[in-house]
């Protein structure tokens, strides 16, 4: 049976540290892990918070990590950093404020150095801006201006202000190889030999720390439910260590058919939420987003407007409706044409390609956001 290197105020967690199985291995090992290369130089670092189940159990995990070790030993800073859109998913705004603010207290109360950090987009990259102030048309799969501007660049500024205060950072994620393939080719492509870091592809001086992934879904969520499995009866066993309650965050993913979490996005080979993933409650790169649906269905009727709005952007990026929506100038007062390439079928040409929503659109689109 693995034994923690470090057990300091972890008497309430120590049989189910050392009992329980993730992936094959004692989640002893994990813990030990954590703690090793947490002790092992004085970089800094960045946990991405999504507000969803995989962020959330590595959060758990560091924070169980934290609590092992003396006093002493908890020398440098914990950044959590949860990026807001401005247009997340209400209900998924509201549990991760709740989480961050009980996180931190929690972490002042047992003495850690966690603090938490909300990031959001500047005035002129938010969606309303671009949308109505500019123009541009609703995000779709081949134009997703999005992504960059609300959800990337936040998280990057923020990582490149404690690269620039600390030199380098290292930054923790939730990312798991069966979540993500392809994140996880990234992030094995950027690996440093002989260690658990990997390079950031973008970011000089930061390093990815993924200590979950190798788990499976069932592995986070034993470990959000189960942390309290070896405690007294009479405490919840959805109860987190730093004294919040993840049965919320369970039942939001039931209410909206387990349809997943949306990544925090760190850099472009993180995907976005463009797969009924809990993300903006604006996105039209889906057809449909499955996820409000199912919210709407069980219980959250207060978001059917929500709903309605996004449909009707959706409708202005069918092709079919690009005529009736869409400005063939674009707002320098150029005009676009589509040709075909060598080999491609002449249909494919346009004489002009639509860019920009036409200018009475943003006003009628505000009459409808608003009810004015």
């Amino acid at each position: 049976m693995s034994k923690l290197v470090q057990a300091y105020d972890l008497a309430e967690y120590e049989d189910f540290i050392n009992q329980e199985q993730f992936a094959g291995r004692p989640l002893a090992e994990y813990v030990a892990e954590v703690q090793r290369i947490y002790c092992a130089d004085k970089r800094p670092w960045v946990i991405g918070y999504s507000g969803g189940k995989d962020s959330s159990a590595v959060i758990t995990l560091v924070y169980l990590a934290l609590l092992g070790l003396p006093p002493e030993m908890r020398s440098k800073d914990v950044f959590i950093v949860s990026s807001d859109t401005l247009v997340e998913t209400p209900v998924v705004v509201d549990l991760i404020k709740k989480t961050m603010l009980q996180i931190e207290a929690g972490a002042k109360r047992n003495g850690l150095p966690i603090t938490q950090h909300a990031v959001t987009p500047k005035t002129n990259e938010t969606f309303w801006v671009n949308l109505l102030g500019k123009g541009y048309p609703a995000p779709t799969r081949s134009f997703r201006w999005c992504t960059e501007r609300m959800k990337i660049n936040p998280v990057s500024d923020f990582i490149k202000d404690k690269v620039s205060q600390f030199d380098e950072v290292i930054v923790v994620l939730g990312s798991r190889s069966s979540e993500s393939a392809s994140r996880a080719q990234v992030i094995a492509k950027h690996k440093i030999d002989g260690s658990r870091l990997a390079r950031h592809t973008t970011l000089a001086n930061a390093f990815i720390y993924t200590p979950i992934d190798t788990w499976d879904v069932e592995d986070v969520w034993k470990l959000l439910r189960g942390a309290f499995r070896y405690a007294p009866e009479d405490i919840d066993e959805w109860e987190s260590p730093w004294g919040g309650n993840n049965r919320p965050l369970w039942t939001l993913y039931m209410d909206s058919s387990a349809q997943g979490e949306c990544p925090l996005v760190i850099d472009e080979s993180t995907p976005s939420c463009g797969n009924s993933r809990f993300g903006c409650w604006t996105c039209t790169v889906v057809t449909k987003d499955k996820a409000m649906e199912s919210l709407i269905k069980n219980g959250e009727e207060w978001m059917s407007p929500l709903l309605k709005y996004r449909d009707l952007l959706a409708f202005t990026t069918d092709p079919a409706n690009k005529d009736t929506y869409r400005n063939y100038k674009r707002r320098t007062g150029k005009v676009s044409y589509q040709y075909a390439k060598d080999g491609e079928d002449r249909s494919a040409e346009r004489k002009h390609v639509p860019w920009p929503l036409l200018a009475q659109i943003p006003p009628a689109v505000v009459k409808r956001l608003t009810g004015n």
